[in-house]
């Protein structure tokens, strides 16, 4: 699905037929549902209304699935106990004042908004109440500064890979996809690459995720950083870094580079967006934006006619976590658990497919493999049907892109990875016999985190 056409006159250069011909095509497909076009933005691959589409990724399974079904599908952890049940009562003493308010915060809640300015400042970048907007999770953030930023047929330059559920949104809101290809493994950014991009294609937004990448686990270094952002300054881009999985490093004796705004002084040109989802607990639907103040005003007005602003009680939650010192303790031990279930499916696939080819990343949630020449949509199928769930590699990419691999989480450990890589290998010899046959489609699901 949204996969971009050639124009017209090029595919009938490349067909060597003539343009009527193309247009013709093209009407019939626009005609049967199969294609959807938008004068300025090109025209791209749809699935007619009512037809589950074969999107290459996956929704949560529903609860009473979960004993039958190893679910690789969402890079998301349960939630951290005792922190969330602690959180929420904090949460519940401070409640009583707010009660008495309107309860619209569209900026978010002042102590929150000066509590993250708070971390920033820590962290090195100074920072005001003013520069941070609480938003709905970093899906909510990332969907208003494209909305402020990207109508529709505009350019937004993302990695190749990148995080599916933000190119589907990009997507949803008419924009136009300018990949921009990740180096091999843990390599991360091709700044050559980035800068004759920003140059040529123009793009209004790019969007970046600097802190183990999501899905290649790519951690950028300090002069990946300073160059991007001085190739996005110098072409008129908008730099937006998404930070949802920047406290997840993994190896002890990692030393984290600078916030990539660290390198915007003038805060002319980078957006940084963060959230309590990976971190913490995806339930907690609490992300932020840091921005100049101009900026923060233009998305606060604008959310007026959007969600008008993020759940008090969540806020106050999150808040409770920041102030108590309840986050930093729920971090550790989130990171001990994602190591511990890291190093046990690493050592668990290199053992089951040993024909499969990826790098460990030092941090993140995600592994990013290379499935030794078969189709990541087969092996997404097929998985569904001997017990295990994974989202394909086309699910990352535009236009197709990386059909060869998969995307692992580290979301179960021990004796379920290891069962997790044994029916992944049987999901693979019945991909490579033949026996999996089938529509090469994987289902109406469509959500992957």
């Amino acid at each position: 699905m949204a996969a971009r056409l050639p124009a017209e006159r090029e595919l009938a250069v490349a067909l060597a037929v003539s343009r009527t011909t193309v247009a013709a095509a093209y009407e019939a497909l626009r005609t049967e549902g199969f294609l959807e076009s938008r004068r300025g933005a090109g025209s791209w691959t749809a699935v007619p209304a009512g037809n589950p589409l074969p999107a290459r990724g996956l929704e949560p399974l529903p609860p009473e699935a979960l004993g039958s079904m190893i679910d690789l599908g969402c890079a998301a952890l349960p939630a951290p106990e005792p922190w969330l049940t602690r959180s929420v009562q904090g949460a519940l003493e401070e409640l009583p004042p707010y009660a008495h308010t309107h309860g619209d915060y569209p900026a978010g809640l002042p102590a929150l908004r000066a509590m993250l300015a708070e971390r920033y400042t820590a962290r090195g970048i100074p920072t005001m109440p003013e520069q941070i907007m609480v938003t709905t999770g970093a899906m909510g953030a990332i969907d208003a500064i494209c909305h402020l930023f990207a109508g529709r047929g505009e350019r937004i330059a993302v990695e190749s890979p990148s995080y599916a559920n933000i190119l589907q949104l990009m997507r949803e809101a008419g924009a136009r996809l300018v990949p921009v290809a990740m180096a091999e493994g843990l390599g991360g950014w091709d700044m050559d690459r980035w800068r004759q991009v920003l140059r040529d294609a123009a793009p209004r937004l790019a969007y970046v995720v600097a802190d183990f990448h999501n899905p290649t686990g790519a951690l950028a270094d300090e002069d990946q950083r300073r160059r991007l952002v001085d190739a996005a300054r110098h072409a008129g881009t908008v730099l937006v870094v998404d930070e949802t999985m920047s406290e997840l490093r993994l190896d002890e004796g990692l030393d984290m580079p600078r916030p990539v705004c660290g390198f915007d002084p003038a805060g002319s040109t980078v957006i940084t967006v963060g959230s309590a989802s990976k971190a913490f607990w995806a339930g907690m639907r609490v992300g932020w934006v840091r921005a100049a103040p101009d900026v923060i005003r233009s998305l606060v007005a604008a959310r007026a006619y959007a969600d008008l602003g993020t759940p008090v009680l969540e806020q106050l939650a999150l808040n409770w976590l920041l102030s108590t010192g309840g986050w930093q303790q729920a971090v550790d031990v989130r990171r001990e658990q994602a190591r511990d279930n890291r190093d046990a499916l690493v050592a668990a696939v290199r053992r089951e497919l040993p024909g499969w080819e990826f790098e460990v990343p030092r941090g993140g949630l995600t592994l990013w493999v290379r499935t030794g020449g078969l189709s990541g949509s087969r092996i997404a199928e097929v998985g569904e049907r001997v017990g295990v769930r994974v989202p394909s590699g086309p699910r990352f990419g535009v236009d197709g892109a990386f059909e060869g691999y998969v995307r692992l989480p580290f979301t179960v450990g021990g004796a379920v990875a290891e069962e997790a890589a044994v029916r992944l290998a049987a999901a693979a010899r019945l991909v490579e016999s033949g026996s999996g046959a089938g529509s090469g489609a994987e289902g109406p699901h469509t959500f992957v985190a």
